[in-house]
Parts: C-alpha cells; sequence; structure tokens
C-alpha cells in the first residue's frame, strides 16, 4: 500500500483524507462525508495510521468529465 496525499480512505462509517504526508507523520482529517471537507484533523507516525487503515478501502472520487473540444473541420493551410 503506497500513502499519497490527498488519497481518502473509507473505515466504516468515516472517511480518513490524507492531508499532509511527511517523512514520519501523517496528518489527516476524520470525516462523515468526504464531499463536504469538514471534520477533525489528527497528527499521528505513519505506523499509527497504517494501524488504523486496517479493514479501510482507498475510496477514488470521480471527477467530473471535461468536455472535450469542439472541432470545426480541418485546419487551413497557409498560403506560402
Amino acid at each position: 500500500m503506497k500513502l499519497e496525499q490527498g488519497q481518502i480512505w473509507k473505515k466504516g462509517d468515516e472517511y480518513l483524507r490524507i492531508v499532509e504526508w511527511a517523512r514520519l507523520s501523517i496528518e489527516y482529517k476524520r470525516m462523515k462525508d468526504p464531499l463536504t471537507k469538514e471534520g477533525t484533523l489528527h497528527k499521528v507516525t505513519k505506523k499509527e495510521f497504517c494501524r488504523l487503515l486496517k479493514g479501510a478501502e482507498l475510496v477514488v472520487l470521480e471527477k467530473p468529465a471535461e468536455e472535450a473540444p469542439v472541432d470545426d473541420g480541418p485546419e487551413e493551410q497557409p498560403l506560402i
């Protein structure tokens, strides 16, 4: 398992989002709803955080689809 800043993990009815990832510590936010981003901030060692994640699953939030560029037809070639 590779921890990265911004990851959201679901454990039971709570979500844990990694706010700051450092060499020896993790700062995370414990939330009820990941979309509101409201919750309490906690700082623990990486070892403690990995123990906390036992049984949790990584959540992948879907981003809104970006609109494809409009194709106006073939581009005009410059006259030489």
